[in-house]
């Protein structure tokens, strides 16, 4: 009877219980619940389509979408300590590391790229927030670094896809110490004479936002995104009073300055190319020949 009922019965309910979907088969809308099929939300860029609400897209996405066909020879970047202080909260900070790796697939937050923009060399850096939160520290920093000092050494702009929740607290003093050596990177940029791009995504904030984020020649947002240094609700808190409705998010920050334009992502690597090749006094591609339509049957035996 044992038998049964602690082997053979937990047998059958393993089997009858068995998912046979991938987990991540539907995405559900942060803003409207609207359930939507993954791949569908892939396709789109994922973008959900009823809402347009603009999901957090990967590195790898990202730089794919970007350059011509996909292709784009990765920069690698100077290795750093890794956890300098030794830091430990609930877990250790090497294995918050090693996991944040395995689930990413990325070194840290920060991947860095050159290609061809609608055959235009550029250099292109990508802040992924599904690593701890695209959290700014020594690795980050130093990607973002070689990533300008690149685009100076080969002539080409730069462009900077920012997504953060700020400084990487299990590094302390060193992962601040990022936000003046970035800025001095970008300086070094601006004396190459190269073009500064930056794309703000959901959400860009913290120390990422008070450095880099907001250095660029032209700032682009993506629609919704949460910019800023202090979240609103720490500042409601501080202040002791109720902000604007729509406070912190891409469109008002337009209309109040703070960003140049609000773009679609359907329309950014557009917009992008169109961008670069201004600021880079550039001639733009000539589009491809469209080959003749081919003859119908009826006119080919007449």
């Amino acid at each position: 009877m044992n038998w049964i009922s602690n082997v053979v019965r937990p047998k059958i309910r393993s089997f009858l219980n068995r998912r046979d979907t991938p987990e991540n088969l539907w995405i559900k809308c942060p803003e409207s619940g609207q359930l939507v099929f993954y791949k569908d939300v892939e396709a789109n860029q994922f973008v959900i389509p009823g809402s347009n609400y603009h999901m957090r897209m990967g590195a790898n996405a990202r730089l794919k979408l970007l350059f011509d066909d996909g292709h784009y020879e990765e920069i690698p970047v100077p290795e750093v300590s890794v956890d300098p202080l030794r830091f430990r909260d609930s877990r250790r900070y090497s294995d918050r590391l090693k996991d944040a790796r395995a689930k990413t697939g990325l070194d840290d937050a920060v991947k860095v790229a050159f290609g061809t923009l609608d055959g235009l060399p550029v250099t292109a850096a990508v802040q992924d927030f599904d690593f701890m939160g695209g959290s700014l520290g020594m690795a980050a920093g130093e990607a973002v670094i070689r990533g300008l000092e690149t685009a100076a050494e080969r002539g080409a702009p730069f462009i900077m896809f920012a997504a953060s929740g700020g400084a990487r607290m299990q590094e302390g003093i060193l992962s601040l110490m990022q936000l003046p050596r970035t800025t001095v990177a970008v300086e070094k940029l601006r004396r190459a004479n190269k073009p500064y791009i930056v794309v703000l995504t959901n959400p860009t904030t913290g120390g990422v936002t008070a450095s880099y984020a907001m250095l660029g020649d032209v700032h682009i947002a993506e629609p919704g995104a949460l910019v800023g240094f202090a979240g609103p609700r720490v500042i409601e808190q501080t202040i002791r009073e109720k902000l604007p409705s729509g406070f912190q998010r891409a469109e008002y920050l337009r209309e109040h300055g703070m960003v140049d334009m609000v773009v679609h992502r359907h329309e950014l690597r557009a917009t992008l190319v169109n961008v670069c090749h201004v600021l880079m006094k550039a001639p733009r591609r000539a589009p491809r020949p469209t080959l003749p339509a081919p003859e119908s049957a009826g006119a080919a035996g007449a």
